[in-house]
């Protein structure tokens, strides 16, 4: 029988087109027509667990708990039910430990063995966090081998490449998340690593930093860089020594310089984010029995090691009576909302015992502590629909107000739920109200209620990003805790057969007031959005909801492409003042581009103009296929030198004019790449290959990466040598490539920054202005050099007494 619609959204006209499409790709499954089917396929499987007396009515239970919104996270709304072994948690966090293989002397995984579970993990759906703190430090003694460790960076690279290849092998992917210690001595190159295009793509990144390096930072005050393995012969002869506590300390540097290196990072590429490791401690429940030194890939669930996120949004705005005020005064039902609360805690416990574990210690972890994690999508749409502003202080109220009975349901609720099931292994009442705990913080009747009962779950609460899920099931509401990005904006979808559709997606709760009668050319003022508003007023709504969420908040904190920088690193400290978990920014910039496209809106809608994002990169948009017609191209003669002898090769880069980012007039964008025929050599069958995949890169708007990574290919027949350099002196000295198919794709980047610098130059010469010169390095923004121990391109120069690579921004040698 189908349902009525869910309060929220019953003066709504058809589903938006992009929802309906999502709902199929990605959570209908064979032989389901609709919404009806996949709500019933999932409240039938929660339910499976419970006794079979109760069985039919806690189905009916669930079900209409998931009509009233309260929605399982993507992997449950997919995979529950089904016959897919596939994990219906989110994501995990999972240890690595200091050795290859088998388990280091704390018992924790080696690399190689975290690499395993991890792709298991992955395999399964699966996400990833990971601290890679324990792995001993670059530099440092090896004593099985007798050589030299190259540190958490080098390895990174391991598991990135590895979580690309679960993908390609069919899975979907999972995100991970990498974390390294402020106190780590590779802390450096872990921050600028992903300064380099292409480098750790599979990864979001986030630096654990300390309450006592914030006060350094704070004091201007050196900071030392540490690590319980020892440090090699060369580190040692720079002055490394071993502390009183064990510790060796590789190196000490000033804790603002290394607190503005980071900010920089950020500030220009987003990452890394930063983690408030003590304060996520100090507020842990279970701080008794376990440490916290990561958290899952969006960083709303710290967790130790082999934890999971078992999460589960409920929908706001179907929480809402009389929107906007039509039909009456805007109010929120707490009633109804409570009611939905406490019926999500019982189900997403019962995930706990559903699901298909990918790892035995996952299950076991989860058994122990039965965490879950309830929270909420639509608040930005909410406060909106009750008439107030998300970035005034009336606005943090309300959302503050809804947290809190969030939580008091949830607690109350698993408290119930001990004392018919019992409560979970771990607990041990004093250590769980421990002065300092979130949940010493309760009320006084749910605290003695704890201590009495027990409660079935350590933690309950979780504000994650929800992504597909609001889109397919809360008609786009705005995301988890976000303010709205735009009221419509244009979306690309890639279809199943590689073509790209366009979508006109609207927001829920501008769409709901158009169609409430509300006028959209004249928005009162309680529309907000996430760039009309200052990152001091994003960082107020974190600060006003997080004493209500035992875990974290996922977040972005939206700051202007023109932000000042000063203010910028402040935001961070800030942050800290105010007791955040931690926090990730968002900067749109050149180098970053946006993540989508605001466009006109469709005929009948007549939105208010979209904000002002930053122009998209024309070098990276997704050209479908070759235009048609000739195209201006250039041929160009490539010699070099093998332990073969000297090797020529014509190549021909065809290019097609797109318009600049600015809108100013068109560029010229490399589009096409072959070897003309005839030409001889067992090369050529491989270099046809190679041009035309690179062909196919550089329609899909990643040439750049695909260059950079033949770059690194290496083979076993000497160096080649193509090109020079320019010494500091001034004079030129040979070029020399680890392989042939390095050498070539060193000579297409110089024949499309050679055929940049030509366009650019005849854009403003006279008619009798000199030809541009011939470059002799690699291109723009990247220097030629000796090879880079990290990423191994020839990048790596002399730089204010340091090796520093100008591809990777690997920090070297010094002195």
């Amino acid at each position: 029988m189908k349902r009525d619609p869910q309060p929220g959204a019953q003066n709504l006209r058809e589903p938006q087109p992009i929802s309906l499409d999502v709902l199929e790709e990605k959570y209908l499954k064979p032989g389901e027509t609709g919404i009806d089917d996949l709500y019933r396929r999932v409240a039938r499987a929660l339910a499976s667990v419970e006794k079979e007396p109760i069985r039919a009515e806690w189905e009916a239970k669930f079900l209409d708990n998931l009509y009233a919104g309260a929605i399982g996270a993507g992997r449950i709304m997919s995979a529950a039910g089904t016959d897919i072994q596939a994990t219906l948690i989110n994501c995990f966090v999972q240890p690595v430990g200091d050795c290859i293989q088998g388990f280091d002397d704390e018992g924790f995984p080696g690399i190689y063995e975290a690499l395993r579970e991890a792709a298991e993990t992955m395999r399964r759906g699966g996400g990833v966090g990971y601290d890679f703190s324990r792995i001993r430090p670059r530099g440092a003694e090896v004593k099985g081998t007798h050589s030299m460790a190259s540190g958490p960076c080098s390895y990174i690279n391991v598991f990135d490449q590895s979580c690309s290849t679960v993908e390609s092998a069919g899975a979907r992917r999972g995100a991970q998340m990498g974390v390294l210690r402020i106190d780590h001595p590779d802390v450096l190159d872990f921050i600028t690593a992903k300064r380099t295009p292409g480098r750790w793509n599979n990864f979001n990144v986030s630096v654990g930093v300390s309450d006592a390096f914030m006060e350094a930072v704070a004091g201007d005050q050196p900071w030392e860089l540490v690590h319980k393995s020892k440090p090699g012969s060369k580190v040692m002869d720079k002055g490394a020594y071993q502390r009183s506590d064990g510790l060796w300390v590789y190196q000490s540097v000033s804790a603002r310089e290394l607190w503005d290196t980071i900010m920089k990072s950020a500030y220009d590429f987003a990452e890394p984010g930063i983690l408030f490791l003590d304060k996520i401690n100090q507020d842990n429940n279970l701080r008794y029995c376990e440490g916290i030194a990561a958290t899952n890939p969006c960083g709303e669930q710290p967790l130790p090691s082999y934890g999971c996120c078992d999460l589960g949004p409920i929908i706001l705005t179907n929480f809402v009576r009389n929107a906007f005020g039509f039909g009456g005064v805007p109010s929120f039902d707490f009633a109804a909302f409570e009611k939905a609360v406490a019926t999500q805690v019982r189900a997403l416990d019962n995930v706990l015992d559903v699901t298909f574990w990918p790892l035995e210690q996952q299950r076991k972890e989860a058994q122990d502590k039965r965490r879950i994690g309830v929270g909420f999508t639509g608040m930005g749409n909410t406060l909106a629909m009750l008439c107030v502003r998300y970035d005034r202080e009336e606005g943090r109220k309300v959302a503050a107000q809804i947290a809190e009975h969030m939580r008091d349901a949830a607690y109350r609720a698993s408290i119930e739920l001990a004392k018919e099931k019992g409560a979970f292994p771990k607990f041990d009442a004093n250590g769980y109200l421990e002065r300092g705990t979130f949940a010493s913080r309760l009320p006084e009747s749910i605290r003695q209620a704890i201590r009495k009962h027990g409660i079935r779950n350590s933690h309950l609460l979780s504000i994650a990003p929800t992504g597909t899920v609001s889109l397919a099931f809360a008609d786009n509401a705005s995301n988890g805790i976000e303010p709205p990005f735009s009221w419509m904006y244009r979306r690309k979808k890639r279809e199943h057969d590689g073509s790209t559709r366009e979508y006109a997606v609207e927001d829920h709760a501008w769409r709901l007031y158009r169609d409430l009668g509300g006028d959209v050319d004249a928005l009162p003022d309680y529309f907000v959005n996430a760039l009309a508003m200052t990152a001091g007023e994003h960082i107020a709504m974190m600060e006003a909801v997080q004493p209500f969420v035992d875990t974290a908040i996922s977040k972005t904190v939206n700051v202007p492409g023109d932000y000042p920088y000063e203010d910028f690193k402040n935001l961070y400290l800030q942050a800290w003042r105010a007791s955040l978990k931690g926090m990730a920014t968002y900067r749109p910039n050149t180098i970053l581009g946006s993540v989508l496209d605001t466009g006109a809106p469709v005929a009948e809608a007549k939105p208010a103009p979209a904000p002002v994002v930053a122009p998209v990169d024309p070098m990276r948009t997704v050209i479908e296929s070759r235009p048609k017609g000739a195209l201006s191209a250039v041929a160009d003669k490539i010699e070099y030198w093998t332990q073969e002898g000297h090797k020529t090769l014509y190549i021909v880069v065809s290019f097609l004019p797109v318009p600049a980012a600015d809108g100013k007039g068109t560029v010229e964008r490399a589009i096409e790449f072959f070897m003309p025929v005839g030409q001889n050599g067992e090369s050529q069958q491989w270099i046809t290959s190679t041009m035309r995949m690179l062909s196919l890169a550089a329609r899909g708007g990643f040439l750049g990466r695909a260059l950079s990574d033949m770059r690194k290919v290496a083979w076993d027949r000497g160096p080649v040598r193509l090109g020079t350099y320019e010494k500091a002196d001034g004079t030129h000295v040979p070029m020399w490539h680890d392989s042939e198919v390095a050498a070539i794709a060193f000579a297409l980047q110089n024949i499309i920054a050679r055929r940049k610098q030509h366009t650019d130059t005849a854009a403003v010469a006279t008619p009798h202005a000199p030809a541009a010169p011939e470059l002799v390095g690699m291109s723009s923004g990247v220097m030629a050099g000796k090879k880079c121990p990290e990423c191994g391109a020839h990048a790596m120069i002399r730089k204010d007494g340091c090796d520093y690579c100008t591809s990777c921004g690997h920090l070297g040698s010094c002195g």
